[in-house]
Protein backbone atom coordinates (compact mmCIF):
# COMPACT_ATOMS: atom_id res chain seq x y z
CA UNK A 1 0.00 0.00 0.00
CA UNK A 2 1.75 3.52 -0.94
CA UNK A 3 1.89 6.25 2.23
CA UNK A 4 -0.74 8.43 0.55
CA UNK A 5 -3.74 8.79 2.46
CA UNK A 6 -6.45 11.35 1.45
CA UNK A 7 -6.93 12.44 5.23
CA UNK A 8 -9.39 15.90 4.98
CA UNK A 9 -8.35 19.41 6.53
CA UNK A 10 -8.55 19.88 9.77
CA UNK A 11 -11.56 21.76 10.91
CA UNK A 12 -10.71 25.81 12.36
CA UNK A 13 -10.76 24.28 15.84
CA UNK A 14 -9.87 20.66 16.84
CA UNK A 15 -11.81 19.76 20.03
CA UNK A 16 -10.58 16.40 22.06
CA UNK A 17 -9.00 15.14 24.62
CA UNK A 18 -5.65 14.69 25.18
CA UNK A 19 -4.80 10.79 24.03
CA UNK A 20 -0.95 10.40 25.24
CA UNK A 21 1.83 12.79 26.51
CA UNK A 22 5.03 11.96 25.24
CA UNK A 23 8.53 12.89 27.20
CA UNK A 24 11.57 15.07 25.55
CA UNK A 25 13.08 13.56 22.30
CA UNK A 26 10.40 11.33 21.69
CA UNK A 27 11.36 8.70 18.62
CA UNK A 28 8.19 8.43 17.06
CA UNK A 29 8.70 5.46 15.04
CA UNK A 30 8.48 3.41 18.91
CA UNK A 31 4.84 4.71 18.17
CA UNK A 32 4.43 1.65 16.48
CA UNK A 33 7.66 -0.15 17.20
CA UNK A 34 10.82 -0.02 15.02
CA UNK A 35 10.28 -3.20 13.58
CA UNK A 36 6.91 -1.86 11.81
CA UNK A 37 8.06 1.42 10.29
CA UNK A 38 7.65 -0.04 6.58
CA UNK A 39 3.68 -1.00 6.72
CA UNK A 40 1.04 1.44 5.92
CA UNK A 41 -1.78 -1.37 6.48
CA UNK A 42 -4.02 0.22 8.67
CA UNK A 43 -5.25 -3.14 9.96
CA UNK A 44 -1.68 -3.87 11.42
CA UNK A 45 -0.72 -0.51 11.90
CA UNK A 46 -3.76 -0.01 14.59
CA UNK A 47 -2.66 -3.70 16.19
CA UNK A 48 1.02 -2.36 16.82
CA UNK A 49 0.27 1.11 17.77
CA UNK A 50 1.11 2.48 21.15
CA UNK A 51 1.22 -1.42 22.24
CA UNK A 52 4.17 -0.68 24.33
CA UNK A 53 2.42 2.19 26.07
CA UNK A 54 -1.30 1.52 26.39
CA UNK A 55 -2.51 -1.28 24.70
CA UNK A 56 -5.96 0.22 24.84
CA UNK A 57 -5.05 3.06 23.16
CA UNK A 58 -6.65 2.20 19.64
CA UNK A 59 -9.87 1.55 21.17
CA UNK A 60 -9.73 4.69 23.16
CA UNK A 61 -9.05 7.47 20.64
CA UNK A 62 -11.67 9.36 19.25
CA UNK A 63 -11.60 12.03 16.02
CA UNK A 64 -9.79 15.19 16.87
CA UNK A 65 -8.07 13.82 19.73
CA UNK A 66 -4.58 15.33 20.04
CA UNK A 67 -0.76 14.06 21.03
CA UNK A 68 1.23 16.08 23.16
CA UNK A 69 5.25 15.76 23.08
CA UNK A 70 7.88 17.25 25.44
CA UNK A 71 11.18 19.03 23.58
CA UNK A 72 12.25 18.03 20.01
CA UNK A 73 9.16 15.46 19.88
CA UNK A 74 10.06 13.37 16.65
CA UNK A 75 13.17 12.57 17.03
CA UNK A 76 15.10 10.31 15.29
CA UNK A 77 14.35 8.99 11.34
CA UNK A 78 11.46 11.01 10.04
CA UNK A 79 9.05 7.64 9.10
CA UNK A 80 5.63 8.12 8.09
CA UNK A 81 3.91 4.67 9.36
CA UNK A 82 3.88 5.98 13.04
CA UNK A 83 2.02 9.18 12.21
CA UNK A 84 -0.15 6.90 9.90
CA UNK A 85 -1.10 5.09 12.15
CA UNK A 86 -2.10 7.78 14.79
CA UNK A 87 -4.12 9.58 11.96
CA UNK A 88 -6.03 6.72 10.98
CA UNK A 89 -7.19 6.56 14.59
CA UNK A 90 -8.35 9.88 14.67
CA UNK A 91 -5.56 12.16 15.95
CA UNK A 92 -5.91 15.45 14.39
CA UNK A 93 -2.98 17.53 15.63
CA UNK A 94 0.59 17.04 17.85
CA UNK A 95 1.14 19.79 20.04
CA UNK A 96 4.98 20.11 21.98
CA UNK A 97 7.39 22.09 23.55
CA UNK A 98 9.40 21.77 20.69
CA UNK A 99 10.04 19.57 17.34
CA UNK A 100 12.59 17.47 15.59
CA UNK A 101 13.44 19.46 12.11
CA UNK A 102 12.53 16.45 10.17
CA UNK A 103 9.36 15.17 11.78
CA UNK A 104 7.75 18.87 11.28
CA UNK A 105 9.22 19.02 7.54
CA UNK A 106 7.68 15.50 6.94
CA UNK A 107 4.17 15.49 8.88
CA UNK A 108 4.07 19.38 7.67
CA UNK A 109 4.25 18.17 4.59
CA UNK A 110 1.23 15.66 4.93
CA UNK A 111 -0.50 18.24 6.59
CA UNK A 112 -0.67 17.64 10.15
CA UNK A 113 -1.25 20.54 12.33
CA UNK A 114 2.33 21.12 14.64
CA UNK A 115 2.03 23.48 17.22
CA UNK A 116 4.76 24.28 19.49
CA UNK A 117 3.10 25.59 22.80
CA UNK A 118 6.07 26.32 25.48
CA UNK A 119 4.78 24.83 28.77
CA UNK A 120 2.30 22.03 27.03
CA UNK A 121 3.99 18.83 28.33
CA UNK A 122 3.33 19.99 32.53
CA UNK A 123 -0.10 21.84 31.71
CA UNK A 124 -1.89 18.58 29.96
CA UNK A 125 -2.45 14.62 31.12
CA UNK A 126 -4.08 11.88 29.57
CA UNK A 127 -7.42 12.62 29.20
CA UNK A 128 -7.85 15.99 29.35
CA UNK A 129 -10.35 18.30 27.13
CA UNK A 130 -8.36 20.67 24.77
CA UNK A 131 -9.75 22.87 22.24
CA UNK A 132 -7.24 23.91 19.42
CA UNK A 133 -7.32 27.11 17.24
CA UNK A 134 -4.81 25.88 14.86
CA UNK A 135 -4.31 29.05 12.83
CA UNK A 136 -3.45 30.95 16.33
CA UNK A 137 -2.09 28.26 18.14
CA UNK A 138 -4.06 28.90 20.69
CA UNK A 139 -5.12 25.77 23.17
CA UNK A 140 -8.05 26.28 25.35
CA UNK A 141 -7.43 23.54 28.42
CA UNK A 142 -10.64 22.62 30.56
CA UNK A 143 -10.79 25.23 33.15
CA UNK A 144 -10.47 27.82 30.68
CA UNK A 145 -6.86 28.57 30.95
CA UNK A 146 -5.43 29.23 27.37
CA UNK A 147 -1.95 28.47 26.39
CA UNK A 148 -0.40 30.01 22.86
CA UNK A 149 1.93 28.79 20.98
CA UNK A 150 3.64 29.68 17.47
CA UNK A 151 1.13 30.06 15.25
CA UNK A 152 1.91 28.62 11.57
CA UNK A 153 3.27 30.70 8.72
CA UNK A 154 1.43 31.71 5.69
CA UNK A 155 2.61 29.03 3.82
CA UNK A 156 2.19 26.33 6.33
CA UNK A 157 -1.83 27.36 7.20
CA UNK A 158 -1.62 27.06 3.63
CA UNK A 159 -0.49 23.36 2.97
CA UNK A 160 -2.30 22.06 6.35
CA UNK A 161 -5.66 23.81 4.86
CA UNK A 162 -4.99 21.87 1.93
CA UNK A 163 -4.79 18.80 3.00
CA UNK A 164 -1.04 18.35 2.32
CA UNK A 165 1.90 20.02 0.35
CA UNK A 166 1.18 17.85 -2.88
CA UNK A 167 -2.43 18.68 -2.87
CA UNK A 168 -1.41 22.53 -2.34
CA UNK A 169 1.54 22.46 -5.18
CA UNK A 170 -0.86 20.39 -7.58
CA UNK A 171 -4.00 23.05 -6.80
CA UNK A 172 -1.50 26.09 -7.67
CA UNK A 173 -0.27 24.86 -10.84
CA UNK A 174 -3.62 23.56 -12.09
CA UNK A 175 -4.55 27.52 -12.35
Amino acid sequence: MSAARDYPPPPDVIRGRVAWVFGDDFDIDLVIGVENIKSYDAEFLRGKVMRAYDPGFADRVRPGDVIVGGRNFGYGHPHYPPMVALRDLGIAAVLAESFSPGFWRGETYNGVPLIAVPGISAEVTTGDGVSLDWRKAAVTLDDGRILRGTPPSDRVVRVIEAGGSLKLLLAEHAR
